[in-house]
């Protein structure tokens, strides 16, 4: 018969006695209460757990547990580090109960943390190149060596009115603003992103219809969740996301997954549509239509949010059109996307397609969506799924509102900094062209074409937290680049391990992990708002047992260095004496002439940006930083709702305009903003006022930041830059439909990642590469059969660009006439390169003769012997093939998205070909550059307000006003024309 809690803590108080009696410190351990899901905060400082090594033997370790926020997606799950006291190290990683988008639950990649922590190949102190860029030759230097150098040609180039010259080039930031704040205070706009590799295509979507460029469902409370992707395991937000799906089906609600292969969370959907790639669109219009022909949309809602009139007016011709009238317009304009039609898309019969329709109308209010990767990135026109996804919700009114799709500015929460830059002054053509002006982030991947065509050059060159060799498509063409320091004057590399761009620096410098650096973070994950504080858990233990630390490299591995802590010292050197205008913004409010501390930092946003923080820390006695450090997380509000239909102050009424179509503008100013999370910025009226909100019926509500103030059911920003046959939510044919493809050729899908797979540091976590660590060929039997291929067997790949050769899985759990290939393996190091990482990586040959490049496999992955005894019980040798190499870029013309799906013949290998083998033409992949950039439809003078883009949208480190002109500055020693593109 189990112990009763009453029996139990009399145990516990004897337990205690007998302590004291014996004059010992009584830790009330694991083994001596009754179980928990989770370590209670109260007793963080000193947690006993028994030691699973030691059974039978009863041994408690004690361990103080510190919070700080996983680095290993963008999710931003909460964990605690076990700290042993004694020796200041990390035993282990778990989930942190005290965040509220994770609520204490991981994923794999949290408890992984700590295989990146003791992982035997991490880079522990400064290197600099002593040999030819990719030679593999390093020497150490001290920081200051580096910083100095480094320092120096900056100040240089920005004294030389060479601004951007220097650019920072990211993958996921993993913070929210400190680095754009770094570029802006030294004038640059040099930030580039891994975006347009990524996620550009679903937020085009989004941000032309509401202004906001991320969605926030709130599967929690839905009725009927609608995924266009493998969401369960390798969505954005996954975990948080995961948690709730799986809650939400629990109690009865509805799962209908739209992918082309049996994944996890097809396995449990009630409607798995394994669409043909790129016809989800077609598929969701009819969905749409449904709605709109049976009366099943809320027409008051449309009536009053949707930016019809302004449609009928400008498109029809009818301003004075009623709603009745734009009802049957919808019907006339949708006319063709009837249920047979989607199907001869699609592939899915009619009538399970109109099950799933009135499922969805079923749903009313509580329908949840989503698209991030998946169809979005994959084909040209992909943009267009999440914008016809969003009209779901749009029909149904289901935004912002319980179970419903939330702008995901309503669910995170931005705090102000200390100190704020002005934006930069000047524009730079080498992340935002002109011939791509309305794409949604920097068209990063295009650089070395760029450079190629003399667009620009760049003297220092930051990557962090990115390896664009590995993750872009074309990357021969990336190392080419990074070889040429005509092109790249200095390429620093901040990683905290080895990657395959690293090889190819002049500094490699060794930054902090998720338990070794600070960062703020707050993602939309529900409807809620809530901020987390990533922090370097031993320095928060050192603090604790009352040993002071100033510098993260204090407590860190080696020399490993945090990166606010590196800028603000990198800016010091830059503007030494303050001459520069930038040193300001790093210096100390508390002591003026000295350097800010990330103390400080933090503890003044705390303060005074983070509204109940200060209140909540005051009364445990705490102060708002202490808070944080002590619980890692903070939620700011829960429930925000519909703020678009808020009421404006009659105090934000003055000297007010209204348009033809009841956008509002005042002269009042602008209340103080609290929350910074990312938005559009809609225009004035031309005459002083700023747009304030819409009326609706008669009363001036907040409205979303677009230029209507409404739902843009119609693009008038679309239409005037050049692209009004996409105004409206439509079907655009991806570049893969059947109708595009030649004889034997067929969709390859690369845009999945493999459960448990970190983006571009997977190598270095050997409990997830155990878990998976290989991408064969997806491959139904209707297409491996007539080659005679089986599962295991070679298959060669053909792109346009060149070749790649991988195992094959045969398998039904993916459509017919479609392969795919996860983009998120196939790591590898170069010849020569020992001190490279060893953990799941292939030794490769890197040739060239003239055009022709490849890659050849020489070493395969598998047991080694270091530091850690678990590198020499490695037992796979298959770490997959890097198939990226073999993809042209492929750039969306209106969201600059990356087209990842690639249209493949697949045969079975050729005699000597082996796993993992890559071969390339770049004469090839530069005809595939320009067949794509002839696409677009170039801004210039004749641009609205001979403008480079749209300056409501919203844009990374957006420059002053004046750099939008078309001739304004660009901040490098000349200003070469782009070659002619052409039309589309």
């Amino acid at each position: 018969m189990s112990e009763s809690i009453q029996q139990l803590n009399e145990r516990v108080s004897a337990a205690r006695h007998e302590a004291e009696r014996r004059g010992e410190t009584f830790y009330p351990g694991a083994s001596r209460i009754h179980l928990a899901a989770f370590p209670p905060k109260e007793r963080w400082d000193n947690w006993v757990e028994l030691d699973s090594r030691s059974w039978p033997r009863r041994v408690e370790k004690r361990s103080m547990l510190v919070p700080t926020t996983c680095f290993n997606c963008e999710s931003a799950c909460g964990l605690l580090a076990y700290v042993d006291p004694d020796t200041l190290s990390v035993r282990k990683f778990e989930g942190n109960p005290e965040q509220p988008g994770s609520r204490g639950r991981n994923c794999a990649k949290g408890p992984a943390t700590l295989n990146q922590v003791t992982d035997p190949d991490r880079i522990l102190s400064p290197l600099k190149r002593v040999g030819e860029r990719g030679e593999g030759k390093w020497a150490q230097v001290s920081w200051d060596e580096a910083l100095d150098d480094i320092g120096g040609r900056i100040r240089a180039a920005l004294q030389e009115g060479r601004n951007n010259e220097v650019m920072y080039h990211v993958g996921r930031p993993g913070e929210d603003g400190f680095t754009e704040r770094v570029l802006a205070a030294w004038g640059v706009d040099g930030h580039n992103s891994h975006t347009n590799v990524c996620s550009s295509g679903a937020r085009t979507g989004y941000q032309f219809w509401c202004g906001i460029d991320r969605p926030s469902p709130d599967h929690a409370n839905a009725e009927v969740m609608l995924l266009i992707s493998a969401h369960l395991e390798t969505g954005h937000y996954f975990n948080p996301h995961a948690q709730r799906i799986t809650e939400a089906r629990e109690r009865g609600a509805k799962l209908v997954v739209l992918d082309v292969r049996m994944s996890n969370t097809a396995t449990h959907a009630d409607h798995w549509l394994a669409t043909y790639p790129g016809s989800e669109a077609a598929v969701l219009l009819a969905i749409a239509r449904h709605l709109i022909a049976t009366d099943r949309y809320d027409r008051d809602f449309v009536r009053k949010w949707w930016n019809w009139q302004e449609y009928m007016a400008e498109v029809e011709g009818r301003p004075e059109a009623s709603f009745e009238d734009f009802h049957d317009a919808l019907l006339e304009i949708y006319a063709e996307f009837t249920f047979d039609f989607a199907e001869a898309e699609s592939g899915i019969p009619a009538a399970k397609l109109l099950e799933v329709a009135d499922l969805v109308a079923s749903a009313g209010t509580r329908l949840s969506t989503h698209n991030w990767r998946s169809a979005a990135a994959g084909n040209e026109g992909g943009w267009q799924v999440s914008r016809t996804l969003f009209m779901l919700n749009a029909l149904t009114g289901s935004i912002a509102v319980p179970g419903g799709l939330y702008p995901n500015a309503y669910n995170k929460f931005v705090a102000t900094p200390i100190h704020t830059p002005p934006h930069p002054a000047v524009w730079n053509d080498l992340t935002f062209p002109l011939e791509y002006p309305v794409a949604q982030n920097e068209l990063s991947f295009l650089l070395p074409h760029f450079l190629d065509e003399g667009r620009g050059v760049i003297d220092t060159y930051f990557t962090r937290v990115y390896n664009p060799v590995w993750t872009n498509p074309d990357g021969f063409r990336w190392i080419d680049m990074l070889r040429d320091p005509d092109k790249i004057g200095l390429h620093v590399a901040l990683t905290p391990t080895w990657n395959e761009t690293a090889y190819f620096a002049d500094y490699v410098l060794p930054m902090g992990l998720a338990s070794e650096r600070h960062d703020i973070t707050s993602y939309e994950q529900y409807d809620g708002q809530w901020i987390g504080f990533r922090q370097p858990v031993l320095r928060a233990a050192a603090e604790r047992l009352g040993r002071p630390v100033s510098d993260t490299r204090e407590v860190n591995p080696g020399q490993v260095w945090e990166e606010n802590e590196f800028w603000i010292d990198l800016s010091w050197r830059i503007d030494p004496d303050g001459a520069m205008g930038i040193r300001k913004y790093f210096e100390s409010r508390q002591d003026p002439g000295t350097k800010l501390t990330v103390d400080e930092y933090y503890g003044w946003m705390f303060a005074n940006s983070v509204p109940g923080l200060p209140e909540k820390a005051m009364a445990e006695g705490r102060t708002p930083l202490e808070y944080m450090r002590r619980y890692g997380a903070f939620e700011i509000a829960k429930g925000v709702g519909p703020i678009y239909a808020a009421e404006v102050d009659e105090a934000e009424l003055d000297d007010t305009a209204e348009d033809a179509y009841g956008r509002v503008y005042t002269r009042a100013s602008a209340p103080k903003k609290v929350n910074n999370a990312p938005t559009g910025a809609p225009p004035g009226d031309g005459e002083g006022r700023r747009a304030v909100g819409v009326s609706v019926d008669g009363v001036v509500r907040r409205g979303f930041p677009t230029p209507s103030g409404k739902l843009e059911f119609w693009s008038r920003t679309l239409h005037d830059w050049g692209w009004s046959e996409y105004a409206i939510p439509t079907y655009i044919r991806s570049h893969i439909h059947p109708t595009h493809l030649r004889p034997g050729q067929m969709p390859l899908i690369s845009t999945f990642r493999i459960n448990t797979q970190i983006h571009t540091r997977s190598a270095n976590s050997k409990w997830l590469d155990e878990l998976s660590h290989t991408n064969p060929l997806w491959i139904h039997p209707a297409q491996a059969d007539p080659l005679g291929v089986r599962t295991g067997d070679l298959v060669r790949v053909t792109t346009a660009i060149g070749h790649f050769v991988v195992k094959a899985w045969v398998t039904q759990g993916i459509r017919p006439g479609v392969v795919a290939c996860s983009h998120h393996m196939g790591r590898w190091r170069l010849q020569g390169h020992e001190q490279g990482h060893r953990l799941n990586t292939t030794t490769v040959a890197l040739n060239q003769d003239g055009s022709t490049w490849s890659m050849t496999p020489r070493k395969a992955a598998g047991a080694f012997e270091s530091t850690d005894p678990d590198t020499a019980r490695i037992w796979w040798s298959d770490v997959g093939v890097h198939q990226n190499m073999t993809f042209g870029v492929q750039p969306d013309p209106i969201s600059g998205q990356h087209c990842w799906h690639q249209a493949v013949t697949v045969t079975r290998a050729d005699p000597g070909d082996n796993p993992g083998d890559i071969v390339v033409d770049t004469d090839a992949s530069e005809a595939v550059y320009r067949q794509w950039l002839a696409k677009t439809r170039p801004a210039g003078p004749e641009a609205p307000d001979a403008e480079r883009r749209p300056r409501w949208l919203i844009r990374p480190l957006k420059p002053e006003a004046g750099a939008f002109a078309v001739d304004g500055p660009v901040g490098r020693r000349t200003n070469p024309q782009p070659q002619p593109s052409g039309q589309a």
